[in-house]
Order: structure tokens, then sequence, then C-alpha cells
């Protein structure tokens, strides 16, 4: 494990590497405890570089066999091995070959990074900087070579054996029980899309014939037995390539596309050439075991990954500051992929609920960083929401300003002029400059700065004169007085009594339909329309056209008019979302606020009278009302988490007492005949989603019912989604049904990982004094364990990042809990307890006891000797001490 204080990197530093591979020819010999891997790499001087500079080639707890230059063994003094380096000092200044043999020890990776063993199947794990715990490279992303590998083992151990690329020949090995096959990636690649996998797997396949006519064997290979769950993955893989060819005429490369699921996974998945490895939650699915998001959350990121094939792997990033450009890139592209596949504003929706609840807390805490940072000190520690989810909404408001043909012909434009290399930001832009005209080197300040703007707005209607003026001025929190504003586009309409008023109009701003796109791009602008017959009600940044916190006094009753009238789907949630917010902060200052949910109470009623059985999926959304970190999020300091959870609570009993009728009514009108057949399409799962959130509405207004209510729908559920949900509705009910029902779910699910995962996730999040003792003691439960990624996320995750009034007790116990799991855990997989320090993100806004015991359970970490560079940079970062903070 790597606990030496790790050099600062930093942007401005950047130099092109002194050498360069074209080729690399791998021979992987598996054995759990001994495997042998030659590397025969094709180095020559790069011109770009300093000329006899010495070669430095990247390890990371290698053990080097052997070494030759060109045939020939090098000689100990040519020389210096470490585990991790290897240097040659005088390299030859012609092109020469180098072969590295390395030792390694699969089974006792912990870390799963590199290559390692999950539940007997070999696999790897190369991103970012995994490839160097293989063989002695230049792991670095601007390094691109063409990979042939041989992959060797046991055939009863391990009949499958895949690696990237077209496999150019197979067979045994004469007088052995192993066998080989061989695998040629004709598109150069850096180190990091590396992949092989070996082991005893299932497989299901399909073919596809590409826009170019390529045949293409699409498989999915999974544990042995779940062949059948691996159904909705696959078909997510055909729907993805016939996606990018419509939209972005994007066609696939090879001769086939390899999926596999694994259960230890740091991560979601991985974008390997041809050869893509997932978290086995990510792929396995069947009505019986997985809920309607789990479906979705296949679809998308099974389409993530593949889309990376061109935004990553064809075109790849120069640098590790460069991340968003692949990633933030491909989120926008699996984004508008799942808004085709299911509702658009449903899913816009959902996009924005996550960009608030992972990414506007992140902006506005230690951890906060530019979407291209500027510095790191461990990279692995910056695929952040920052990097992924505001990374696309920069993309997203490019294709605002420039409109979608000048961005379709700036993304081929892009990847036209980049393929096979290795990209930058600047190179990214300049695309979209030399196709649409538009200079954007003032837009290109959204990736340079951390922090999310502040827009605040006000509206002024001249009676006489028949114009509607609306004022904005932009602000940035924590930047200097002198920082310049960014490029803001502001999609926005006017609506009346009636709905949209179309005749309005404005010289400033071109109309589209009902709507028009302003510019905002100084500190200060204003926009003024014309033949507005009465005082409107502003619709902003429809579709939530930028990333940034608006400011403007709204009158509840107009806010209402909007989720009556407005035709933007978001933005009539997000009036229900700004009463719902106003009322809760209202009841935390102490206002009587009872005639206000009352009314709220009264037009959330005719909104289900309305749109309830005509948008199932868009009234569930209507219906969740903020999270308590979203009120967190809002009120930014001096944060009581007990007192959020009051308040909230609070208005849900008084919402659901006045909603009763009609949820109990929803329920009955969404229950599906006996017999009927589950399916995981949108409009299914919309109705799945409202009836259950009326579940939940009821419980909360009356307990009593509520638990028998979710009993029986447990007893009688069809399907996973409708189980768990009456689970989860039980699991804030207190008493021995509850108990028992978990008990219950347990013994059922015995023998399901994934869905025990779910049921650990449940017991993590109730808002309870004993949870932290719950957790405890799942700690020690057979379902839970520290060498799983996904168990130690479902539980210890769940708690820390969604359970707000627990883990951040005034005590201090739920801070304890998180910081004594994190140092065990640092010890054998340093990249996942990292992962899990990012829960302390927001600890400097707490009141000052909840704050002093944070700042506590940091320090402890910080202090504890032998510290992962991982964990060391996220708890040092978070204080505030960090090299890089």
């Amino acid at each position: 494990m790597r606990t030496e204080t790790p050099p600062t990197v930093r942007l401005e530093d950047y130099r092109p590497s002194d050498h360069l591979i074209d080729r690399v020819d791998l021979d992987v010999r598996l054995d759990p405890h001994d495997t042998r891997v030659t590397a025969r790499l094709a180095i020559r001087p790069n011109p770009a570089g300093r000329p006899g500079a010495a070669l430095v080639l990247d390890g990371d707890d290698l053990r080097l066999v052997a070494l030759d230059l060109d045939g020939a063994q090098l000689a100990p003094a040519a020389f210096r091995v470490a585990p991790s380096a290897l240097t040659l000092p005088e390299p030859p200044q012609r092109p020469f070959t180098l072969t590295v043999e390395t030792r390694l020890d699969p089974t006792a990776n912990t870390k799963l990074m590199g290559l390692y063993r999950s539940n007997g199947v070999y696999c790897t794990q190369c991103e970012a900087d995994g490839f160097r715990r293989i063989t002695y490279f230049l792991d670095r992303p601007d390094v691109l070579a063409v990979y042939t590998t041989r992959i060797e083992a046991e055939e009863a151990q391990a009949p499958v054996l895949l690696g990237n690329g077209n496999n150019i020949e197979s067979g045994r090995i004469e007088g052995t029980e192993r066998h080989f096959s061989i695998w040629h990636d004709p598109h150069p690649k850096p180190a990091y899309l590396f992949a092989l996998v070996g082991g005893r797997l299932d497989r299901v396949s399909a073919p596809f014939t590409t826009m170019e006519g390529r045949a293409v064997e699409l498989a999915v290979y999974v544990e042995p037995g779940k062949a059948e769950r691996a159904a909705y993955a696959l078909d997510a893989v055909a729907r993805s390539m016939t996606w990018d060819e419509q939209v972005f005429g994007r066609p696939y490369d090879l001769d086939v596309f390899n999926v596999v699921a694994v259960s230890d996974f740091n991560m979601g998945a991985m974008e390997n050439k041809g050869l893509n490895i997932f978290n086995d939650k990510f792929v396995l699915a069947s009505p019986e075991t997985a809920t309607d998001a789990d479906y979705a959350a296949i679809e998308a990121i099974i389409a993530h990954e593949y889309f990376h094939n061109w935004s990553g792997n064809r075109v790849t990033c120069r640098d590790w500051f460069q991340l968003c450009l692949k990633e933030g890139l491909t989120v926008f592209r699996d984004q508008e992929f799942s808004s085709d596949m299911r509702s658009r504003d449903v899913h816009r929706i959902g996009e924005v609920r996550t960009l608030r609840a992972r990414q506007f807390p992140e902006d506005a805490g230690p951890l906060a960083h530019p979407v291209r940072p500027k510095q790191y000190a461990e990279i692995n520690n910056f695929y952040t929401a920052t990097v992924y989810e505001k990374g696309a909404e920069i993309v997203r408001m490019l294709r605002t300003l420039i409109g979608e043909t000048a961005f379709r012909a700036g993304m081929d434009r892009y990847f036209s002029d980049n393929d096979g290399t290795a990209a930058t930001v600047e190179d990214f832009l300049r695309a979209f400059e030399a196709e649409s005209g538009h200079d954007l080197l003032h837009f290109a300040e959204w990736y340079e700065r951390p922090g999310t703007p502040r827009v605040a707005v006000s509206g002024h209607y001249d009676d006489a004169a028949r114009t509607y003026r609306l004022d904005f001025r932009q602000t940035r929190p924590g930047a200097g007085a002198d920082a310049p504003p960014v490029v803001i586009p502001v999609r926005l309409g006017l609506i009346g009594p009636d709905g949209p008023l179309d005749g309005a109009t404005s010289p400033q701003v071109e109309a589209k339909g009902e709507e028009c796109v302003f510019v905002l791009d100084a500190a200060e602008a204003s926009v003024t329309y014309e033949n507005v017959p009465a005082p409107p009600v502003p619709s902003l940044f429809r579709g939530f056209s930028a990333p940034v916190r608006v400011d403007m006094s709204v009158e509840d009753a107009d806010r209402l008019t909007l989720l009556r009238h407005d035709t933007d789907g978001f933005n009539r949630w997000e009036a229900a979302q700004r009463v719902a917010a106003r009322l809760m902060n209202g009841a935390l200052r102490g206002e009587d606020t009872a005639a206000g949910a009352d009314a709220f109470a009264a037009a959330l009623g005719a909104f289900l009278d309305e749109r309830a059985l005509a948008d199932p999926a868009f009234a569930a959304l209507v219906l969740a009302l903020p999270s308590e970190s979203d009120l967190a999020d809002e009120i930014g300091s001096e944060i009581d988490p007990d007192a959020i959870f009051t308040a909230r609570r609070a208005l849900r009993v008084r919402l659901g007492a006045a909603l009763s009728p009609r949820l109990h009514a929803v329920r009955d009108a969404l229950a599906e005949p006996a017999g009927t057949p589950f399916s995981p399409d949108a409009a299914s799962a919309g109705r799945r989603a409202l009836r259950n959130a009326a579940l939940d509405w009821i419980a909360v207004a009356d307990p009593a019912e509520g638990a028998a209510l979710a009993g029986a729908q447990i007893a009688s559920a069809t399907n996973m989604t409708d189980r768990l949900a009456g689970l989860s509705t039980l699991a804030l009910l207190p008493g021995e049904p509850r108990e028992s029902a978990l008990a219950a779910f347990a013994a059922l699910y015995a023998d399901e990982p994934l869905v025990l995962d779910k049921w650990l996730a449940i017991q993590a999040m109730i808002p309870e004094d004993g949870t932290v003792e719950r957790v405890r003691r799942l700690q020690g439960h057979p379902a839970f364990a520290m060498t799983n990624p996904n168990r130690v996320r479902s539980l210890v995750g769940s708690f820390a990042l969604a359970n707000p009034t627990q883990f951040n007790r005034a005590d201090g116990a739920g801070f304890a809990l998180v910081a004594e799991t994190v140092l065990a855990l640092d010890r054998t997989n340093p990249q996942v307890a990292a992962r899990l320090m990012t829960a302390f993100g927001s600890w400097r806004r707490l009141e000052p006891q909840r704050r002093t015991a944070a700042d506590a359970a940091l320090r402890r970490i910080l202090a504890t000797p032998g510290l992962s560079r991982d964990v060391a940079d996220i708890a040092g970062r978070s204080l505030g001490d960090s090299l890089t903070a």
C-alpha cells in the first residue's frame, strides 16, 4: 500500500512523455498466487520529449523476475528497480524492445486494482493507475499503444479467457491441463484501458450489425447459474449501439463487444476497449431480485460504458486533469440516451436531484475543485460529482448556447480531428468554435473555477407600457471580487393565469416557440418583454439550463401557477419543491406555516386529480419533498439535522393527512390485476413508483394503517420493486412488525447478495437513535463482508451518505462509526475507504457541537500511522491541511 506523502501533480507542469510505446505484446500466465506477466514493449524516444532522458517506468508493488533489452539480458548496473519504478538511466536513443517479466499474486490483491480475483474469476481494473500493478510501464493516458495479449490458464479453473479487441487464436497447450487465448486490439489505447478476464462464466449473446455493415457478436458473461439475469443488460447494449449510431453517428469498430459482471469491483463499471468489466449489480436483473431503479441503472451504465468507445477510448484524455473530457461528456451522452429511452422530464429531474444532492454540497465544501482540476495528490479521489455531473452540465449548456445542429457538427468535428489521440478541453472546444462560429474562450471559465454561481433575479412589470423586465445578477461564492463572470444560458418563458404568454416578445432574444434563451455573460444584465397583458410569472432556467442557484422572491401562489400551467416539466416540479422548501424553512424559523401547508395540499390534490393517472412517474416526483440534505444545503451553515428532520416530518404528516383519500384512490387505480407479467418499461415503472409513493405518504399520516398496508404488500408482491417498497415503508415504523419483516426478508434472500445489499441499506438509513448500534451489529452479519465494496457501500455508505440525523449525531457516535470503518478498510482497500470519507464533505457547515465532533473524527483518521495516500488526501483536504487544499 502506498503510504508515502505523494508529490502534488500540477496541470501547469505537464510535459509530454520522454518516450513512447508503440506496441505491447503481453503474455499472462494466470495462477492464483504466482501469475507471471511477460511484457514486450516496443519503445522509442519521443521527438517532443527531452533528448537523452532516462526511461522511468511506473510500478506499484511489483516484483521483477527478468529484464531484457533487444533480446539480451541487462546487466544489473544498467538499470535500477524498486516495487514502484524501473529506471534505465541511459536507454538507447533509437527504437528498441524492452522485455519485462513480473510476478503477481492476484488472490492477495485486496485493493482490487491491477490484476485480482473475484469469486475465483481473474479480472483487472486499470483506471486510473492500475496497469503499473501488472507490469512496469509508462502508465499515463497520453502514451497510446497497440496491444496483443496472450492469456494462459488451467482450463478447468478458467475455461473462459477474454481480452481487449478481437480473438485471433485459441487452443490447448499440449501435455498440460492449460489452454490459451490471444487477443489483438488494433486501436491504439492508453494502459488504463487494458483488460483481461479468466474464469468459469456463463454467457448470453446476440448478433448486431453496425451502420457500416460490420457483424458484431455481443456477449455478456456472468457467474454460473445467473445467465437468465443478463438478458436486460444484453438488450441495453444493442439499444445503446443503435442509439449512438442514430444520434451521434458513431459505429462500433471491433468484431466482438464483451461485458463481464464480477462481484468485487471498486466502481460501477469500466470501459476497457471491447471488454467492459462491470460491478455485477449493474448487470444482473430479474423481476424477483431487481427493482425498477436497478433496471434503469443497468440501462444507463451499460450505455455510459459503451459510449466511452468514442468519448474516452477512440479519443482519450491527454492527462488526468482532462478527466471531465471523457467522463462529463459521456455522462451527458448517457443522460440523453436514458431520456430518449424513458421520460425526458422525469429523467431530467432525476439528473438535477443527483447534481444538487452530490455536486452542489461538494462545490460548497472543503473538497471543492474545478471541473478541470489544477492539481492533485491522488487522482483516484477526483472521480467526483464535479467531474462527472457538473462536467455533463457544461456540455449541455454548450448545446443550448450554439444550438443542436451546430452541436452535432461540433461533436463530429471533435471525433474526426482527434480520433486515435489524447485530447484536451481546448481541443474539445476548438471543434465547436470551428463549426458554430462562436468564441468559447469566455465559456471555458466553467472548466477552470470551483463553486456554484448564484443568480439573483427580480421582475418588474410596467402596466402602462405593458412590459416586463427581468434583472439578473450573478455572483460566485468564495470567488474574488475580480473573478470574471461566467456564461450562463437562461432558458425562460412567461406564464400567465392560463398558460404560456405566447404573444410576449423581446427584441433582445430570439424566441423559440414559447421560450427563449437569454445569455447572461456579464455580472448584471436585463431582458425586457413587450406585449405583456398582465403581471406574469417567470419560468426561469427551464429544463435546468445551467447549474446555478437561483434567488428570486416569488409568492407561493405564483409558484403554484407554474405547477398548474407551466409547460416545462422541470419547472412544474421545481415549483412544488420551492413551495415545500419555503414551508419547511419557515417552520425551522418558528413561523406559523399551517395556512400555507393547507394551500399547498390543495394544489397537490388538484395536481393529482389532473395528472396522477396520466403521468404517474412525474406525479411521484412532484409528491417527493426536498430531502433533508437538500434543506441542509439550502440553509448552508449552522445546520441542525434533527431540526430539519422534525420540520420535514411535520409537513409530511400534514400533507399526508390532507391527501389521504386521493392517495388511497391512486393506489387502487394503479393496482395491477393478478397475473399481470412484470415489465421494467418506463410506463410500468412509473405506475409502481406513484403507487409506492402513495403507500409511503399514507404511512406517514397514519402509521398503523401504513404498517398494515406495507405488510400486506410485502406478502403479496410479485416483484422486488413492490416488495422492497413495502419493506422500506415498514422500516420507518418502529415495532415488532418491522423486525419480523426484516428477518423474514433476510431469510428469504439469504443466497442473494445483491438483494441483501438492499436489506443492509434500508436498515442503515433508519433515522433512529439505535441505528448506530444496528449498523455495528450488521457488520458482524454473514451478509456483510468488509472485503466486498458493494457490501461496504450498502451498509456503511448508506449510513454515512443517506442518514443525516444519525451520521451527524450530536454525540459524535455516527462520525466515530464511519471513522473506525475507514481505518479498518484502509489497510486493504484504500480507494473504497477514501470514498467513504467524502461523507464528511459538509462538516464545516454543521452547528458547533457536531462540527467539533466531526473535526475530532477527521483528525483521528489523519493522525493514524501508515495511512494510505487516498485517505490521507481526503482527510487532509477536508481539514484544510493538505498540499492540494
